[in-house]
């Protein structure tokens, strides 16, 4: 079959859960026989990269700003699948998958994969949530078959629109540990001497928790003297929320922002991290924490659903009120 990709800003990947999970599916159609075209965004791959490892490249433009970058790329990639001959059009994330209707007028297949119900960010106004709200109900209601990565997003899309899905969760490769080599270099990092955070920086996520509860133990707990906090991941159209991080961790040289990390970087990161902690009030399934997992890490997250179907609290991870900040320091406190 030929498949069409629209949603994802691209691959391979350098950093996304959802572009990781479609570098990953991509490749492996590939590897059935399938013909794969991935749609990417000009500013996350390289404009000569015309294929990768038996996939199909398409360059689409757009323009790199909060309100456009998805939703124009989502809508001229629509329009140009209707001429490709594709048999498949394959949409994720609920914003993106708001333009299935363009193929669908014109009886094309599709399949949307929902990630997340990504109209709960903070980071979006009255109009953008509307819209992905819309996104939604067009995700459940006009493609041939609807994936889910979670269970809470099965049982979110059967209560509200009477709609069954697919759940199929994520998957990771297995990891390769690093020694700290480039992280010793550039951040003076050695072995379980951190933690970490992983993804992108916006207010879902709640990095700033994170900070707040680290500068406070960093008053009160003489343990943890030495340990420092890594925050890798960078913009994710929140410029502002990441300007409160860095006013918030007041220039401190235990607070340590890397941006973005891919390959040996992130592997490094991953290998040696004292604590892995991710204290989310949204997620889908997050593949970030199924990679710090993967690297036996101890895990401390906040206890939504997304989480709770991956931790076994005090068994291979713990989990603190997603409600109470005071309570992530004090499962902090307790785990160092």
């Amino acid at each position: 079959m030929k498949i069409a990709f629209i949603g994802q800003k691209g691959i391979p990947v350098t950093f996304g859960g959802v572009e990781y999970h479609v570098d990953e599916l991509a490749r492996g159609l590939v590897c059935l026989g399938h013909d794969v075209r991935v749609y990417i965004r000009p500013w996350y791959t390289k404009k000569g990269l015309k294929s990768y490892k038996g996939v199909r490249l398409i360059h689409v433009p757009t323009i790199k700003t909060k309100h456009l970058d998805a939703s124009l790329h989502s809508f001229l990639c629509s329009i140009h699948a209707l001429f490709t001959g594709v048999d498949i059009i394959h949409y994720h994330a609920i914003g993106p998958s708001f333009f299935s209707i363009i193929p669908y007028i014109f009886n094309k297949k599709i399949i949307s994969t929902v990630h997340r119900l990504d109209w709960d960010s903070e980071k979006w106004g009255a109009i953008s949530k509307l819209f992905l709200k819309i996104g939604e109900r067009i995700s459940v209601s006009i493609p041939e078959k609807t994936i889910v990565v979670s269970k809470e997003l099965k049982d979110y899309f059967l209560s509200h629109y009477q709609r069954k899905t697919i759940h199929i969760p994520h998957g990771i490769a297995v990891p390769e540990f690093e020694e700290p080599d480039i992280i010793k270099q550039k951040y003076n990092l050695g072995q379980k001497d951190y933690l970490l955070f992983m993804g992108r920086l916006s207010p879902e996520k709640r990095a700033d928790w994170l900070i707040r509860s680290f500068l406070q133990l960093k008053k009160e707990a003489e343990q943890i003297k030495d340990i420092k906090l890594v925050i890798a991941g960078g913009s994710s159209a929140t410029k502002g929320f990441i300007k409160k991080l860095r006013m918030l961790s007041k220039n401190n040289p235990d607070i340590i922002f890397t941006g973005y990390v891919t390959g040996k970087e992130k592997a490094e990161l991953l290998s040696s991290a004292l604590v892995f902690v991710l204290p989310s009030y949204l997620e889908g399934f997050p593949i970030v924490l199924l990679e710090a997992m993967g690297y036996g890490l101890c895990c401390l997250t906040s206890d939504i659903l997304p989480h709770r179907d991956m931790i076994r609290n005090g068994v291979n991870g713990v989990l603190f009120d997603s409600k109470d900040t005071d309570d992530l320091t004090l499962k902090l406190k307790s785990l160092l």
